[in-house]
């Protein structure tokens, strides 16, 4: 239990840092290697599109390794591609990149069921610890960023000192290889489910559809709010230290929220919250002074504090932990696939336009769709998906 639950808090370090750490870093990462525009919007499309595409590949590695084995080979694969960013080359920064995200991935879309497997009856508790530490990262990644990289001398160097978080992470793993060799052949393997099957189904729509919405969300700002501050005249530093704010926030704002399902039932209503938050942040970045930043801040993390509402509608989507990973593969690969618009286009639109109004504007209606699709995902119950047609 203990190995379980350090096992649990080391991958929610890790599963934010390796993309915050680089956000307050993208202007001086173009200055430093000298790319282009395409590749400034590239960038902080990568995570969500390697999210799409390796997450659904996690099933089928997970029947062979076990969840253990499977998370090992992920913390593995994203601490060899934060120190391949090290290099001071731009096919390194996307090689690199593309590597550690699709660990990420894995990590992603098997965490919700191992959970479910090591913590059945503390599956609410164990999601908003694993969720508070993903902000914990976040939040130190993206306070520590520029100073870390200033201290190297290189903004390259500074991105690859977090690579040591993840080979950290993956040595809680060893033990749980060891007891997925050792346990294998001692009874049938469980029947695979096809991820794409779910998405005939009523529920499958739904928590797809929610997944999409508060993923573009929550990766357009961590990529683009420092590069949105900074070119309102905020020094990098500062803009590093608004997105840690937000980041930060999430962590009460979490508690909160999932004290509201716990205690109250209150799933809508802690729907309602998070997607009113944030499209009241997204508002004050368009109409508040530079100065009152910080708010902005605060309310955009209140407003992404749902994303452990939705991993916890994940977690009770299923019988058996093999439907868990079937819904979560589909949620998080066909959502992520969908949210790389998010980030890719905010970054053209700016090009484009030459300001952030039109983004965030967008962004606010996208708010509203996820409201819609909250409370549409809190009213299901763990019962057979009804098919749609």
């Amino acid at each position: 239990m203990v190995l379980s639950i350090l096992a649990v808090v080391l991958v929610g370090m890790n599963l934010r840092a390796g993309i915050t750490s680089a956000s307050p870093l993208f202007v001086d990462l173009q200055e430093f290697l000298g790319y282009g525009p395409l590749v400034a919007a590239l960038l902080p499309s990568i995570p969500t599109l390697v999210f799409a595409v390796a997450g659904m590949s996690t099933a089928w590695i997970a029947r062979r390794l076990g969840l253990g084995g499977t998370m090992l080979l992920a913390l593995v694969v994203l601490g060899a591609g934060l120190a391949l960013r090290g290099l001071p080359t731009t096919w390194a920064l996307l090689a690199g990149t593309v590597a550690a995200m699709c660990g990420i991935a894995l990590c992603n879309v098997a965490m919700p069921s191992f959970i479910r497997q090591n913590f059945a009856d503390r599956i609410s508790l164990m999601t908003g610890l694993y969720t508070i530490t993903m902000s914990v990262g976040a939040t130190a990644a993206s306070a520590l960023s520029v100073p870390l990289a200033l201290a190297a001398g290189s903004p390259t160097i500074g991105l690859a000192t977090w690579s040591f978080l993840a080979f950290a992470a993956a040595l809680a793993f060893l033990p749980f290889l060891l007891m997925a060799r050792s346990g294998e052949d001692t009874g049938p393997k469980p029947a695979s489910i096809n991820p794409l099957a779910l998405i005939k189904t009523k529920r499958g729509m739904v928590i797809t559809g929610l997944f999409t919405v508060q993923s573009l969300m929550a990766y357009s700002m961590m990529s683009w709010m420092p590069s949105i501050l900074i070119s309102r005249s905020m020094n990098a530093t500062d803009a590093g230290f608004m997105l840690g704010v937000m980041q930060a926030v999430t962590i009460p704002a979490t508690m909160f929220s999932l004290w509201l399902v716990n205690r109250h039932g209150m799933l809508r209503g802690a729907f309602t919250m998070c997607s009113v938050a944030v499209a009241a942040g997204l508002v004050g970045m368009l109409v508040l002074p530079l100065s009152l930043a910080w708010l902005c801040a605060i309310t955009l993390g209140i407003g992404f504090s749902i994303f452990p509402l939705v991993l916890l509608v994940i977690s009770h989507s299923g019988e058996t932990p093999e439907e868990t990973t079937a819904m979560s593969t589909l949620a998080q690969s066909v959502g992520y696939l969908v949210a790389t618009i998010g980030p890719f286009g905010m970054g053209l639109l700016y090009a484009v336009t030459g300001g952030w109004s039109v983004p965030l504007v967008l962004l606010i209606v996208v708010a509203g769709i996820q409201l819609c699709l909250g409370l549409a995902a809190s009213g299901y119950r763990r019962t057979t998906p009804q098919r749609v047609g």
